[in-house]
């Protein structure tokens, strides 16, 4: 095995354990506990309103982004969904609860490390074991993949909750 298929198995590895990740997410939102309408209740309690509009375009983000980059197709754009759903996430769910998953409430270090996953795959790119290589997009991506990534997932995470998250008040103690 030569340097670059070591770094052609890491990086295939890699990318489809984050999308593997994604994408049970999304199913999950959609299909799993209750379902897309018990997700829009959660988002409407969290502050994302309307909730059922939020529901579906968290879900379909994550799925659509965690297939990209289990297939390694469009890589950067699948590193910005991934980015602008977990910031979302990381700031209206789990900011407050400090940073282990398991505290109460659920703390942000599963979203932080999302979220840096789908920045360090939207600038390197998914490899020469991917379709972005196949088709010669990006490949790697560099600069204009952590533009991508930036712009589109964290502008993106911005301009939605400024435009649409409106916290609940905080609860009496």
């Amino acid at each position: 095995m030569t340097d670059m298929d070591s770094i052609n198995l890491a990086l295939l590895a890699f990318r489809c354990a984050v999308g593997a990740v994604m994408l049970a997410h999304g199913l999950n939102h959609i299909f799993g506990g209750g379902k897309i309408a018990g997700t829009a209740r959660w988002f409407e309690s969290l502050g994302m309103k309307p909730g059922k509009v939020h529901a579906w375009v968290a879900s379909l983000t994550e799925v659509g982004g965690g297939t990209m980059l289990v297939l390694g197709l469009l890589t950067p754009l699948a590193g910005a969904a991934v980015i602008g759903v977990m910031l979302v996430a990381w700031i209206t769910n789990h900011r407050g609860n400090g940073f282990f998953i398991f505290r109460p409430g659920e703390g942000w270090e599963y979203v932080m490390t999302l979220t840096f996953s789908g920045l360090l795959l939207g600038a390197i790119g998914s490899g020469q074991w991917s379709l972005d290589h196949a088709i010669g997009f990006e490949d790697p991506p560099g600069v204009s993949g952590l533009a991508t990534v930036l712009v589109l997932g964290a502008g993106g995470a911005a301009a939605l909750l400024a435009g649409f998250w409106r916290p609940p008040p905080p609860k009496e103690q």
